[in-house]
C-alpha cells in the first residue's frame, strides 16, 4: 500500500493513529468499527482511514471534561488503558458504551475490556469447576441474597480452579470467563452454562417477557465498567497485593453492596414501587418539601443525565414500559430538584417492567461490573505494584500527650 493513499492506513499507521496495540485494532475490526480488506500484495490488510479517524474523534475525551471537576482533587488518580468517563458516557478502550450496547453482548464487551484476541474466554468448554464444598455452600445459602451467595461460593472457587493463579494474560482472561459464568450461575441459582449470559438471566428471572433478553443484554453492556468507582478501586487495591482474580472479585462485590454505590439501585426500586399506585406530582412535591433526596437521580459527572440511563429508558419505552416511569417521573424530578436520571433509576424501571425478583437490580449490576473488575485486576497484576496511598494527618500535633 502506498503511503500517499488517502483512503487507507496500514496496521501500523492505524494503531499509531489511535494509540492502541495491533490486538486492539483487530478487535475493533471484528466488531465492525473499522473496515478492513486485503492490501494489493495480499500479505497484509489495510484499514479505512475515515473509520480510524472517525473512531478517534469519538473516543477522544475533551482535554478537561467539565464533569470531572466535581470529583475531589485529593482522591487518587491512576493510569489505566481500560476505560474513562465523559459526559457522553463511559468509554471502553476507545468505544462509547452506549454505542456498544446497541448490538454487543457482555461476553464480547469482556474481550474488549480485557484486550484479548488470541483466546476465547467464553469458549463452550471454559466453564468453572464446581467442587463438593462449593455445592454445599450454595445449597446452604440458597435463601441468601444473590450477592451474598456469590461471595460465599467464590471464596472456595479459587481452590477448585488449578489455573486460578496463572500470570499469562490469556490465561487470566480464561480465568475471567470462568469467574463471570460462575458468578451469574450462582446468583441465578443454576448450574454454570456456556449459553449467552443475557439469555440465562432472562430465562431465570423474566422468562415471560419477549423483550427481556435484549433489554438485559443492553443493561449488562452499559454497566460493564465505569472507571475507578469505589468497587473498582477496591478491586485494584486487593489485586495489588498479588491475590487471585476470584478474591479480587469478592472485594468488588463487598464494596458494591453499599447504599452509595450498587445498593442505590435497591433504593431506586423502592421509589419506583412507591409511585406505582400514586400520582407522581404529590409524592415528588412532598419529598422535595421535606428535603429528601431521590435515589437514582444526580451524578458527579453526568450533569444533564446519565447517557446509560437515557439509552436504557428509551429502549424500555420502545418495548412498551409505562411512560410514567420512563418519561414522566424523570422529567418531574428533574424539574423539581435540578437532578437528572442515572443508571440506578433505569435499572429499577427495568426490574419493574420485566417483573424481575426483588434485589435483582443489584445482582444485575454485579454480574455486569464483574467484567470491569476483572479487567482492572488483571491490569493491576500486570503492573505488579502495591497500591499504598498516604494519609494526610490531621490529628494532634506530636508532643501533646496527656500530662
Amino acid at each position: 500500500m502506498k503511503k500517499s493513499d488517502p483512503l487507507y492506513l496500514s496496521a501500523r499507521e492505524a494503531s499509531a493513529e489511535l494509540a492502541i496495540s495491533p490486538a486492539t485494532l483487530y478487535a475493533y475490526v471484528s466488531r465492525g468499527l473499522i473496515r478492513s480488506e486485503p492490501s494489493q500484495d495480499s500479505r497484509s490488510h489495510r484499514y479505512r482511514a475515515e473509520d480510524v479517524r472517525g473512531l478517534k474523534e469519538r473516543r477522544t475525551p475533551p482535554p478537561e471534561p467539565r464533569g470531572l471537576r466535581s470529583f475531589d482533587a485529593d482522591l487518587p488518580v491512576m493510569d489505566s488503558a481500560i476505560a474513562t468517563i465523559t459526559e457522553e458516557g463511559a468509554i471502553y478502550r476507545g468505544v462509547n458504551c452506549v454505542d456498544l450496547s446497541v448490538k454487543d453482548t457482555l461476553e464480547h464487551t469482556a474481550t474488549l475490556l480485557w484486550d484479548v484476541t488470541s483466546a476465547d474466554p467464553f469458549a463452550p468448554d471454559n466453564c468453572p469447576e464446581i467442587s463438593d464444598a462449593m455445592r454445599t455452600i450454595a445449597q446452604a445459602a440458597q435463601r441468601a441474597a444473590p450477592i451474598d451467595r456469590a461471595i460465599a461460593v467464590l471464596a472456595l472457587a479459587a481452590s477448585a480452579d488449578p489455573r486460578a493463579f496463572t500470570r499469562a494474560p490469556d490465561g487470566r482472561a480464561m480465568v475471567g470467563g470462568r469467574i463471570v459464568r460462575l458468578l451469574v450461575a450462582t446468583m441465578l441459582g443454576r448450574a454454570p452454562s456456556a449459553e449467552p449470559l443475557h439469555l440465562q438471566i432472562a430465562q431465570g428471572w423474566a422468562a415471560d417477557n419477549k423483550h427481556a433478553p435484549d433489554l438485559i443484554r443492553r443493561a449488562l453492556v452499559l454497566l460493564a465498567d465505569h472507571e475507578l468507582n469505589a468497587s473498582t478501586f477496591t478491586v485494584r487495591c486487593a489485586a495489588s497485593t498479588g491475590l487471585n482474580l476470584y478474591d479480587a472479585v469478592i472485594a468488588g462485590l463487598a464494596a458494591l453492596k453499599g447504599p452509595k454505590h450498587g445498593g442505590a439501585g435497591v433504593l431506586a426500586s423502592r421509589l419506583v414501587k412507591t409511585l406505582v399506585d400514586h400520582d407522581v406530582e404529590p409524592v415528588i412535591r412532598e419529598r422535595v418539601a421535606l428535603g429528601e433526596r431521590f435515589a437514582g437521580f444526580g451524578h458527579g459527572v453526568y450533569k444533564r443525565g446519565d447517557p446509560r440511563a437515557i439509552s436504557l429508558l428509551n429502549e424500555l419505552t420502545r418495548a412498551g414500559a409505562p411512560r410514567k416511569f420512563t418519561r414522566e417521573i424523570p422529567e418531574r424530578i428533574a424539574e423539581a430538584t435540578g437532578e437528572f436520571v442515572n443508571i440506578d433509576y433505569a435499572l429499577a424501571v427495568l426490574v419493574l417492567a420485566l417483573r424481575m425478583p426483588a434485589g435483582s437490580e443489584l445482582a444485575l449490576f454485579a454480574m455486569a461490573r464483574s467484567v470491569g473488575w476483572i479487567a482492572h485486576a488483571s491490569e493491576q497484576l500486570q503492573h505488579g505494584k502495591l497500591i499504598r496511598p498516604r494519609a494526610r494527618y490531621v490529628g494532634p500535633a506530636p508532643g501533646r500527650g496527656k500530662n
